[in-house]
């Protein structure tokens, strides 16, 4: 895979748009799923997603292989995008995940992945921002730890404390949620009638 990548890579930063279109295949994906679940907003991610790739477009002249993901290069991008996203934006708005019917037609498992997306976006809130791209690249994307250094231009022990960090902190979280979740899940299925 890295030696096809490399090639595509060298003939993109040629300008090659059907070599970038691959790469963006490739990669738009995740690029969208890390946005998103740093947004969730759907059209805020969109819209983000594309300026990745825009900005990549406009830089891919200047990339250098270095034998990393070409991925590593676009999450610092999207990394950037999202931080001067929220610093120009003016107003905050509250959590609207429940608009998204992404679910499904079924009401009630709309609102159980909202319930879902805010208690783990709630959660994540206890963290640094660093701490939340470290969780959030490695157990939702399943970078390495070397991977993440990589992105993060840091050593992979930095990487590791800070995991190591986050975890101590969202472990006693995600507990309490645990014990929460069959009680309610138990009291929506008793009051539910079809």
């Amino acid at each position: 895979m890295a030696h096809e990548e490399k090639k595509l890579i060298e003939r993109a930063t040629r300008h090659d748009p059907k070599a970038f279109g691959k790469l963006y295949e490739m990669y738009f994906d995740k690029i969208y799923n890390y946005l998103y679940f740093k947004t969730m907003h759907r059209n805020e991610a969109e819209d983000l997603t594309a300026l990745v790739f825009l900005k990549a477009w406009e830089a891919i002249g200047k990339f250098e292989w270095q034998g990393y993901p070409f991925s590593t290069w676009l999450y610092r991008i999207a990394h950037n995008q999202l931080v001067d996203h929220y610093r120009t934006r003016r107003e905050v708005l509250p959590l609207e995940v429940a608009e998204h019917h992404e679910c499904g037609d079924d009401p009630f498992e709309v609102v159980e992945h909202a319930s879902l997306l805010n208690q783990i976006r709630g959660t994540l809130k206890n963290l640094t921002q660093e701490q939340q791209r470290v969780v959030t690249l490695r157990y939702f994307e399943g970078y390495s730890i070397c991977e993440i250094a990589k992105m993060m231009n840091k050593a992979p022990d930095a990487v590791r404390a800070m995991q190591h960090r986050a975890l101590r902190v969202l472990q006693p979280r995600v507990r309490a949620n645990e014990t929460l979740a069959p009680k309610r899940r138990a009291n929506t299925g008793a009051t539910v009638t079809v």
